[in-house]
Order: C-alpha cells, then structure tokens, then sequence
C-alpha cells in the first residue's frame, strides 16, 4: 500500500512541478522564520537577486522549527558510514549491531522488539525538510574490500517559493570476508514540505521503504580456526554453523539470502497544520514583505507503517545446520525449509493543538493532543488485533535571546494493549558565558510494556514466556559545552527496575533493579598549528543485579593533520583513528531470533586497539574519503599477513586489513 502511495505522490509531485514551470526563478525564496514565522516578498521591479549563479540551502527536522545548514566537516568519517563508531557488529557492513555504550529503549507503547538494524534503516525522525534557492543534487559511491558497495543519492529542490520535496536512495551490498554473511540492504525516501503563501497552512510528508537482507551463519565453529593458516588461508572455507555452500552475487540490485533475516519497513506519514494568528508587514524601496506571526494552531497527523520481520532457511542442511538448531534451540526436528514471521499493520491518528504565548517567538509554545492507533499482528500462530489511545503534551521554549531553552514533554496511555504506559521527558540548557558555555541538565522517566517479541503471540518466542512485567526507567542527565574550548562532558545516570532480555539463543527473563553511571568526555586538542587530537573517552559502571555487561572503558582517538595546505578550496584531513574497549562480557548473538543476549560467562578483549588510517579531502563539492582500516590485524605468524582478527562477540571476528574509498559530489543545477 505505502509503494503505491509513494507512486501516486511522485506522479502530483511532478504535475505540481510543471504547472510552477513558468514561474520566474528571480521570485524571492522566503527566509527561514520558523515554524509559523517568516515572510515572503512582493516585487515591484524584477530585478536578478545576485543568487542565479550560487544556492543557500538549510533545512529543518519535524518537530523543531529551527533552520540548520549542512555540515561540511570530513574529519569524522561515521558522519557517512553507516556503522556509528561506537558500534559493534557481527563482521560484516549491513550485519546486525548494537552499541558498546548502554542505551536502553525509552520508548511508551507498543514496540515489534526488532532493533540489530536499525542503525540501516531510514527512519522518519531522521527526515530533512529543505528549502533551497536552487536544485541541489549529491551523489555518493563508496567501494571497499571483498567488493563492498554503498550507492547514495540526494536531490532536493523548491517547486516554488513555498513548497520543496526532496528524494533520497541508499543501496548496500556487502558479500563479507566469511561463509554465508552476505548483506543486501536498500532504502528510499520520500519528502515533502508546503507553506501556503498566507503562512497560514502547512503540510509535510514523508515515504519511507526500507528492505534489509542479513544472511546468517550462526559464527564460527571455532574462533581458533582463524589461526589455522593452512587450511582456512581463504576465510570463506572456514566452517560455520548455518548456511549452505551457495555463490555470492556482487550486483548489489541482485542479491539472494538464502538462510538469514529478511526485514521489510514500510512508512506513511502526512501532518497539516492550521494557524491562526496576527499577520504584519515590513516595507522596503521595492519589496513589501509579509509577516504572520501564529497565536493558535491545529494539527493532524496520520501514519501509516507496515513492518515484516523474518527469518527463513530456505535449504536446511540436515548433516550440519541440525547440529546447530538442536542443542542452541532445542528443535527435535527441523524441516528442509524452515521459516518464522512477523507481520504488523499500524494506523495512528494524532490530533493536536498549540498555543503560542509570545507573539514573535515561534519557538516558544504549548502543545495538548491525543492519538488512537489501530494495530494488525499476522504471526505463524494467526492474526490478533490490538489499539491504543494516549495523551500527550508538550512545552518549548526557545528564547529570543538565545541564552535559555527549555522542554517538558509527557504522554499517557489510557487503554489497549499498552495502557498504562507513560513517559516524562524534561530538560533545560543555558547558555552561561563565553568562559563556561552551555550548561543542560535534564530528567527522563519511561514506563513501558516490554517489546512485543517478549509476548507470547510472537513467532519469535519460542520458549513462549508471558506474564512479564513493565519496565521502568529513569535517566538523569548534564552536560557541559565549552566551544572555545572544544570541549563537552555528558553523564547520565540510569535506575532500571525489570529490564527485559534475552538469556541464551531463546530464552528470555527480566533482570532485578539495577543502576548504571556513564560518563562521557570529548576533547580537541591541537597539537601543533594543524596536527590535532580529538579524543573521546566514555566511563561506564554497573552496579546491582542487572543483566547488563557493557565494558568499563571505552575511547577513541584520531589523531592527524587538518588544514588546507594553502589552498584556497581545499579542506585536508589525514592521520590515524584509533578505538579500544576494556575487555567485558560481551552480549552473544541468537540469529534466528535476530537478538543480542546476555552472557555472564568468557570475557571478549580485543587482541590490540582497531587501527584505521585515514586520508579525507575535499575540493570545493567533491570530497573523498580513503582508509585503510583494521591495520592492528597485521601478524608475521605464518608468513607477513593481515590474519591477527579481533572478535567482536563468540564466533563473529571482525575482518582483516580493509581498504574504503568513497566519492561524493554535490552540484548545483
């Protein structure tokens, strides 16, 4: 249904596009006054605006009504890649993930429980709404080892002063350095924003597919195989758990995943918004330029997502793979073709009203709303349907002199599935001096029924556990941010009563309270006038009974040059990136269940630090980014050879030395 819907759009977007063809591009593009503030202009005379030749671009996000440009640093790599820093994951681009730093899912209401990708997923909170002078395109290719490739594109444009869309696609393939891990992971989405020319009325949209293939071959038998260099010099013959002998396709629009997790996310969402308020003016030699300023507002909001979560082997291999299902899951048999799924259906309507207390500051207002949404669930065992309605509310307050700003925000949840649910949210930051900078302290609390797959229904809970009881959480928070000198330090203080988790392969439980100290430090440092260390270092502690293992230290580093080299258009970074965590407990990893789970036995260290050296450039809108990564896998043991793998968790090493280039243009049209 969102596939059509998507293709119905596209076709409005165009006739929208051909009807504004005529429209003169010397129209004066309107200038971001935030989510209700603003003016467009009037010309008297036409005249060329000075901007034919060059493009101002900014964008904003949802729920916030400030305006950003885009950030055109190229130190930071993961500001591109898809895996964040402080992530680890099964091996493999495109494999599942989880963070090395504690972050639990503050979340009311109903959740599938499906979160190893999401770090690939293209979600709508993550969605710009842009407004440009001109057409504006990237176009992004990235190549790596093993054939690797990661194909990006952005287009982006305003029909007219008052309405932009933008598109964007992203498409992975990754067949791995060992047997049966080839990932597959494609996405598009979808943009819209409108602003009548009385600033009165506003109207987003967003489309969203994603489809995710991780083929899956339940680690390796033994992890000391990887120092056996003369029978496994080729990693692919090292034997796995699960998954056929099959041949990897490297046509990243052509790839089969025969026994592995096939995800498929589907996202609808359209808000209009109706204003009322004190319209003004401000008159120039030539231009008048109107003003509206909202005092009241209406909103509705519907979504519309479908979500398929599956795992299929499609050619169980009788003689290995039941040596595999049996004793890890306790299957007595397992047939040649074996599958579990999934299926949700979700409608959410939101009505909600604002009040905006002061005049000229958009930024500052109340928001009281209420949702109903309609749920679907098709699992092995039949279908059930489900609802909830809760109420929300909201304050923000953004001051004009930009020195406070404020938020508290909380949601209820009355009756369905979820009922009794909650979330509070509150933060406040000021700006305190130039000496200081920006003081944050805040406070979070979420009570939430546990994630659906914890549920009896779901074909995922195959020890078909029930009963459990709401998580709750508490999170306090600080931060402190100096700009001038490149410095910010974040703690966060968790008490968590009845976390939900996975014991083993299948089994799933409920932890006792617990709490949990993180602390968090970044730091640039400069060297010499252009070699500079930036360094990050997060302290984690647990203490009680929780059935959490998150290491005590982790940090990394970069460490290299960043200047122009006295060229005008040129912006240079080149060094080293180094990462290391203190030996823990890493989580295992079940893959028919697509779930990390918690392991109170064998620490995971890494053997020496990840090394990766990198040479990023950028010369006017074409940047490059080259890395050579997982340079500590160097050994001289058997021969010279990139073969001294660190493991990420049992029976998943990391590969060897990896080379990644990646080139991304942008260009005006």
């Amino acid at each position: 249904m969102i596939k059509y819907l998507s293709i119905l759009f596209v076709v409005l977007l165009i006739t929208g596009m051909q009807t504004n063809a005529q429209q003169s591009i010397l129209n004066r593009i309107q200038r971001p006054g935030g989510a209700g503030g603003g003016g467009g202009g009037k010309d008297s005379l036409k005249h060329r605006t000075g901007l034919e030749d060059s493009i101002t671009i900014n964008f904003r996000y949802l729920d916030s009504s400030r305006y950003l440009k885009f950030d055109s640093s190229i130190s930071d790599f993961t500001k591109r890649f898809l895996i964040p820093a402080d992530y680890f994951y099964l091996g493999n681009t495109g494999s599942a993930a989880k963070s090395l730093l504690f972050n639990p899912l503050m979340k009311a209401g109903w959740d599938a429980g499906f979160h190893a990708y999401d770090i690939y997923k293209i979600k709508p909170e993550d969605t710009r709404f842009f407004n440009t002078t001109r057409p504006y395109t990237e176009l992004g290719y990235m190549i790596a080892s093993k054939q690797e490739q990661l194909v990006t594109v952005l287009h982006t444009q305003n029909i007219n002063p008052n309405w932009n869309f933008a598109f964007e696609y992203r498409l992975l393939n990754s067949p791995g350095t060992y047997k049966n891990q080839n990932t597959s992971q494609s996405g598009y989405r979808l943009s819209s924003y409108y602003q009548s020319p009385n600033r009165r009325y506003h109207l987003f949209f967003i489309a969203i597919n994603n489809k995710i293939q991780s083929a899956e071959n339940g680690g390796l038998r033994s992890d000391n195989d990887l120092d056996n260099l003369v029978d496994f010099k080729d990693r692919k013959t090292i034997p796995v758990h699960l998954g056929a002998v099959q041949p990897v396709s490297v046509n990243p629009f052509s790839t089969t995943v025969n026994t592995g997790n096939k995800y498929k996310i589907g996202n609808l969402f359209l808000r209009q918004q109706y204003d009322l308020g004190k319209k003004d003016s401000i008159q120039t030699d030539s231009v008048t330029i109107h003003l509206f300023y909202p005092k009241f507002r209406m909103e509705h909001s519907i979504q519309i997502n479908n979500y398929t979560y599956q795992f299929s082997d499609a050619n169980v291999d009788i003689f290995n793979d039941t040596g595999f299902y049996r004793p890890y899951y306790n299957f007595l048999s397992v047939p040649v073709t074996f599958q579990m799924q999934d299926k949700w259906n979700e409608i959410v309507n939101d009505f909600s009203l604002y009040q905006f207390p002061d005049t000229k500051n958009s930024q500052q207002f109340f928001k009281l709303g209420a949702s109903l949404q309609n749920l679907k669930g098709n699992f092995d065992g039949g279908a059930v349907n489900y609802h909830n309605t809760w109420v929300h509310g909201e304050y923000r307050n953004k001051t004009r002199n930009q020195k406070w700003d404020a938020e508290a925000l909380g949601e209820l949840y009355f009756t369905g599935l979820n009922a009794g649910d909650y979330s509070a949210f509150g933060s406040l930051r000021r700006f305190v001096s130039k000496q200081l900078g920006f003081l944050q302290v805040g406070f979070q609390n979420v009570n939430r029924t546990p994630s659906f797959i914890f549920n009896s229904a779901s074909s995922f809970n195959i020890a078909n556990v029930s009963d459990f009881k709401k998580e709750n959480t508490v999170r306090i928070f600080a931060s402190v941010e100096q700009p001038q000198r490149k410095l910010k330090l974040t703690g966060n203080y968790y008490l968590v009563t009845n976390f939900s988790y996975f014991s083993d392969y299948y089994h799933a439980a409920q932890s006792e309270v617990f709490n949990l100290l993180q602390v968090t430090a970044e730091k640039e440092f400069r060297l010499r006038k252009h070699l500079q260390w930036t360094v990050e270092v997060t302290v984690q502690q647990r203490a009680g009974n929780g059935n959490v293992n998150v290491p005590l230290i982790y940090t990394r580093n970069r460490i290299g040059y960043q200047g122009n080299l006295g060229f005008k258009n040129l912006q240079l970074a080149t060094g080293l990136e180094i990462k290391y965590n203190t030996p823990y407990k890493a989580d295992g990893y079940s893959p028919l269940l697509g779930q990390f789970f918690y392991r109170d036995t064998g620490k995971v260290s890494l053997k020496v630090p990840l090394i990766n050296a990198y040479f990023h450039f950028r010369v006017k809108r074409f940047t490059t980014y080259v890395r050579v990564e997982n340079l500590n896998t160097v050994s001289t043991k058997n021969g010279f050879g990139f073969t001294n793998n660190n493991i990420s968790t049992d029976g998943y090493p990391y590969p060897g030395m990896q080379i990644r280039i990646g080139i991304y243009w942008s260009f005006v049209n």
